[in-house]
């Protein structure tokens, strides 16, 4: 349906309610799937209202991104975060820079007595504030968005009540069994219990990967055409005039061969590979440290940053710690090698960056097993897949691309046309039918009920 006869004719527009964790100020590759929500239905006949997490709710933050809320969005911020990040902050330290081991140990330890995340109490108390918003009226559907997973059981508690359709969108499978490993045989069965109410109280679920989609569709005893598998996607991007931040400052100066990773490199094994695949490089080809420059900006552990001193990278890879989200899009404009990995127990994740990465034309090694999905999307983009842990291979293929940069200069943009139908906008569209649909179903069972 056109954007002109979605919102033509009398009928009202229609609301949204959007109870998620993070939202602007806060950062992160979670942040943008629903930032996208909030910007494009409007264009669709819906607006937007959001439950969400405190300014300072997160380690990591962008406030260039609150510029990109618009000016309509009803925006209620339920404070206080979880309580794994209250613990961290009793025990201080830099934002966007943290210790990976006591990272591990505290999620451990949350495990054992937080379901089904850290993030529980939080969701009740958003649960109350969402049901508060229900009942004040001119909400027509509610949209809950994980992680963390807690939000869908917020979601479920804060429509009991009202005949609102929900939709319970997955941008990862559930955390507590598919991406961490149930403490005891008591806990997984508290986890599958709680999986399963969100699968069978929602009107519809989304799933971000298709892999994840088509087993939801297995699993799912109202019927498979419950789950409807929507992407995530990226924002054209406008240049470094965007309008979300200053562009950063140059990778370096002079001539060198730049590597460049965006997002976050907490808990990714695949940091130390990149770090040691470019010290085997550089003993091989001393040369080379004149020309080779990596820079890998997000938020990170503590640990891989004296790991490249320890190898001798000092001056070489550079860890910039949280960037804006345009100085990040503007990074992966100028590489002239973007690295790619993921969280290696997170097989049917497509991460959104590697959108962004396809976008911009630039040439990819992504270290992701063949088998997985975004495997296969970041292949058909012309991207070299490496097996992850392979160093030697990494370090090869770094230095092949280095030598072809010696000899021809900077690969141009290879254009990618198909990625048209990933754009958020398009993706939003399909959203507000999906929402559509379930308002007029509704309306359909009202009438044949009269």
């Amino acid at each position: 349906m056109s954007d002109t006869g979605r919102v033509a004719g009398d009928r009202r527009r229609r609301r949204l309610l959007i109870l998620c964790y993070f939202f602007p100020p806060l950062a992160g590759g979670g942040v943008h799937r629903v930032l996208s929500f909030v910007r494009e239905l409007p264009r669709h006949g819906w607006n937007c209202t959001v439950v969400c997490a405190g300014r300072k709710d997160y380690w990591v933050t962008d406030d260039t991104l609150e510029a990109s809320v618009p000016g309509e969005t009803e925006v209620i911020r339920v404070e206080g975060g979880s309580a794994l990040a209250a613990w961290l902050r009793m025990r201080g330290g830099d934002r966007g820079r943290r210790s990976g081991a006591t990272f591990s140990r505290l999620r451990s330890l949350s495990d054992w007595w937080l379901l089904p995340d850290s993030y529980a109490g939080w969701a009740r108390r958003a649960a109350s504030v969402a049901r508060r918003r229900v009942q004040r009226g001119d909400v027509d559907a509610l949209l809950s968005s994980s992680p963390p997973d807690s939000v869908h059981l917020a979601a479920d508690r804060a429509r009991r009540g009202f005949d609102l359709p929900w939709v319970a969108d997955f941008r990862d499978p559930w955390v507590a069994l598919h991406l961490r490993k149930p403490p005891t045989a008591w806990h997984r069965a508290q986890q599958e219990r709680m999986e399963a109410r969100v699968l069978d109280d929602a009107d519809l679920v989304l799933a971000a990967s298709r892999t994840h989609a088509e087993a939801l569709r297995r699993r799912a005893s109202r019927g498979p055409g419950r789950v409807m598998h929507l992407p995530n996607g990226f924002e054209p991007f406008a240049g470094e005039d965007h309008g979300e931040a200053a562009p950063p400052a140059p990778l370096a100066a002079g001539p060198h061969f730049q590597l460049v990773f965006t997002g976050t490199l907490s808990q990714m094994p695949e940091t130390e590979v990149l770090l040691e695949a470019l010290h085997e490089l550089l003993q091989r080809r001393p040369e080379l440290r004149r020309r080779v420059r990596a820079r890998l900006a997000g938020p990170y552990d503590r640990g891989y940053e004296d790991r490249a001193v320890a190898l001798g990278l000092t001056g070489i890879v550079e860890f910039t710690g949280p960037i804006s989200h345009a100085a990040a899009r503007t990074l992966q404009e100028r590489a002239d090698l973007l690295l790619l990995w993921k969280p290696p127990e997170s097989p049917t994740m497509v991460p959104g960056k590697l959108y962004e990465y396809l976008a911009s034309g630039r040439p990819i090694v992504a270290l992701i097993p063949k088998e997985e999905e975004a495997a296969e999307l970041a292949e058909r983009g012309g991207a070299v897949r490496i097996d992850p842990g392979d160093r030697a291979a990494l370090a090869a293929e770094i230095g092949r691309r280095v030598d072809a940069w010696l000899a021809r200069g900077r690969e141009p943009d290879r254009e990618r046309p198909w990625l048209a139908e990933h754009t958020r906008s398009a993706l939003a569209g399909r959203l507000a039918d999906a929402l559509d649909a379930q308002i007029e179903a509704r309306s359909d069972r009202a009438r044949s009920d009269a």
